[in-house]
């Protein structure tokens, strides 16, 4: 089964959401892979989730990847923010990248922890480093900056040099650790 039969089956379960299968563009020539992406509607991210894990035809049972994408000035960028997840059929041997936009001032995506325990993490990374919050996850919390930390650093609107944190911490030495 190639991705493509994961995409007619998408396309047959869910045809009012219009799945159109994507081409990842990784090459640095711009060459399309082929690798494919469906963009998800946050509001039916669980359901469509559950049904790529749960469905023979599809059978997504790992969750290789969570990441996010700021778009910010990006040429023909419609969003700010893209949740991307990873998924592999073990099964079936094929990959599928999905994609949920969300914008600010509140990006909020519903987490993914009930179908992949594994998203755990990294949707607590996401959160930590885009400020994307992931509602009915069982502990969002920083966890890579400070907990009192009010920013969120792989924003592009994040200033390169920071923004003076590095002064706000204590100086931790051999003899006061």
């Amino acid at each position: 089964m190639a991705t493509t039969d994961a995409i007619a089956a998408l396309q047959e379960r869910f045809p009012e959401l219009g799945f159109e299968a994507r081409p990842l563009v990784i090459y640095p020539d711009g060459r399309p892979s082929d690798q494919l992406w469906v963009r998800v509607p946050g509001e039916r991210l669980l359901e469509v989730m559950r049904f790529l894990y749960d469905d023979p035809r599809t059978r997504f049972e790992q969750l290789s990847d969570l990441t996010a994408v700021d778009y910010l000035n990006y040429p023909g960028a419609t969003d700010r923010f893209a949740v991307v997840y990873a998924l592999l059929s073990l099964t079936h041997n094929h990959r599928l990248w999905v994609k949920v936009f969300v914008n600010d001032p509140d990006p909020t995506v519903p987490s993914v922890t009930s179908i992949w325990r594994g998203a755990e993490w990294p949707e607590r990374e996401v959160y930590d480093m885009f400020g994307i919050r992931f509602t009915a996850h069982p502990d969002l919390r920083r966890i890579l900056m400070p907990q009192n930390f009010t920013d969120h650093p792989l924003r592009k609107d994040y200033p390169l040099t920071g923004k003076g944190e590095r002064e706000d911490f204590p100086v931790v030495t051999r003899e006061s650790a």
